[in-house]
């Protein structure tokens, strides 16, 4: 195997990313290009190099790894690497490479990267990300740049946008992106006769609010909480 695959690491334990570290250094065809400590570092790793195969944990706070391998449209070989035997069935419906269950030695190991290995994606997989900029505008919609895509939404069709730390999220009827962004930047991006910001983690259109109450606004069958700062210029706008 005379090509280089690139590697991250996704485990929130320090001790084994170590063990991965020193398994990933072991193979001649393995190159690490990045260890995270949760999913919003693996995002930004994915979005900023070129990911051929991803060993993740599962249980990590505030994105579990199943929920960060369903948010990816576009994604690399995953090998998920865990403590726990109880979300092997979930792991596997989402075509994941393997599922190592620590503690795993290094020839177990090994056989999990072979099959990662065979369903790297020549032509996805294996493409430069996309240069900077990752969010940008026109009249009638937003460009995002994730997962080594550029993706085209319509404003008729964005629900709301859920900040995550660093992260936004683009809620349309059809899908889930994710895109490396700032909240309080997307906010001064978007049309403000369209959008309004309606707490301190969301963004909805004004097209799809469907009511207003004490504590919530209804975006398409979607409850959205809206902060107590936000409420009254909500209120104004909506009357």
């Amino acid at each position: 195997m005379n090509e280089k695959y690139n590697v991250i690491i996704v485990d929130d334990e320090y001790l084994a990313q170590k063990l991965l570290q020193d398994y990933v250094s072991k193979v001649e065809s393995l190159q690490l290009v990045a260890t995270c400590s949760n999913a919003f570092e693996a995002m930004e790793a994915l979005n900023s190099n070129r990911v051929d195969i991803m060993l993740l944990d599962i249980q990590m706070p505030d994105l579990t790894g199943l929920e960060l391998v369903k948010s990816l449209e576009n994604r690399p070989a995953v090998i998920f690497t865990t403590a726990y035997s109880e979300f092997a069935v979930d792991a596997f419906n989402l075509a994941v490479s393997d599922y190592l269950l620590k503690p795993f030695d290094f020839p177990r190991f090994f056989q999990a990267i072979n099959k990662a290995i065979g369903n790297v994606k020549p032509d996805e997989g294996r493409e430069e990300p996309l240069p900077a900029d990752t969010v940008s505008r026109s009249n009638d919609f937003i460009t995002v740049k994730a997962d080594y895509k550029l993706y085209k939404i319509n404003y008729d069709d964005l629900l709301f946008i859920e900040g995550q730390h660093e992260y936004v999220t683009f809620h349309t009827a059809q899908r889930r992106i994710t895109a490396l962004f700032a909240l309080k930047d997307l906010e001064e991006l978007l049309p403000k006769e369209r959008f309004v910001r309606v707490h301190k983690s969301y963004i909805v259109s004004f097209k799809h609010i469907m009511d207003l109450d004490k504590s919530d606004v209804t975006v398409a069958a979607n409850k959205i909480p809206v902060g107590a700062s936000y409420r009254d210029e909500l209120l104004a706008r909506l009357q």
